[in-house]
């Protein structure tokens, strides 16, 4: 039973892999354009925004939210745990409204298609040097002065192992909500990992169904300014990780 399972679960990340690749191939010449301009790219997160949807409609994806705060006024960074592709490809048409661009990794640029896509929008991060990392968050300090809100990973990638257990964050969202003086907003990715395990785990699960989300209270720009660095890293990810925490208990040893 449990090799059909891996096999039905192969067959849909091939799936998932045929719509994503269908749909990056029709939504580059409508995004490209809008790409070359500063002035364009808020067009082109609207864009991500209808790939997004389209991706989900056609992977049948839902999405339930346990729970669901107000967001402040932007701009503000966006934190989430990282247990699955799906987090990157979805975040877009869960929190739609305001226009947003990610801080990556750099290895995203050695993937065709979405090299164009994620260097001409979003920041990559080099956090192989420390002079190339201090540069992104350069950029992504003046992106945030431009208005744009920013989304960070920041457990810095999907943990190798015991999934969705969470790793320490990397402190460089919370040094630009300190130094920026803006919001923060959680989010919890309850169960993307079951929906889509890693594709190198070639039968590990995946499978259509419902996306369980919470969008949390936020912090304000009061408390980030009244909060140590460290203080708002914690808080952050104990704010993420409590339902992960009642979920899993065994996870708290």
């Amino acid at each position: 039973m449990k090799y059909i399972r891996g096999i039905l679960s192969l067959l849909w990340k091939l799936y998932i892999g045929l719509i994503f690749v269908v749909t990056a191939i029709i939504f580059y010449p409508i995004i490209v354009p809008f790409l070359f301009s500063e002035n364009s790219k808020r067009i082109a997160f609207r864009l991500f925004v209808a790939w997004s949807w389209t991706v989900r409609v056609c992977c049948f994806y839902f999405v339930r939210h346990l729970s669901k705060n107000d967001l402040p006024q932007g701009p503000y960074i966006i934190v989430a745990n990282h247990a699955s592709y799906l987090d990157i490809f979805l975040i877009y048409s869960i929190v739609p409204k305001e226009a947003f661009i990610f801080l990556g990794k750099i290895e995203i640029l050695s993937y065709p298609l979405i090299k164009t896509y994620f260097k001409r929008f979003n920041i990559p991060v080099d956090r192989g040097s420390l002079i190339k990392s201090a540069r992104s968050l350069i950029v992504a300090g003046n992106k945030v002065k431009e208005g744009w809100s920013l989304m960070i990973f920041p457990e810095g990638g999907i943990p190798d192992e015991n999934n969705p257990k969470m790793v320490p964050f990397k402190e460089g969202a919370f040094q630009l909500a300190k130094s920026l003086k803006v919001p923060i907003v959680p989010i919890t990715f309850m169960n993307n990992y079951r929906l889509l395990s890693d594709p190198s785990d070639i039968l590990g699960p995946a499978s259509p169904g419902t996306i369980k989300v919470h969008i949390h209270p936020y912090f304000s720009k009061e408390e980030v300014e009244n909060m140590t660095q460290k203080e708002l890293s914690l808080a952050c990810f104990n704010r993420i990780n409590a339902p992960i925490l009642k979920e899993f208990p065994q996870f708290k040893e």
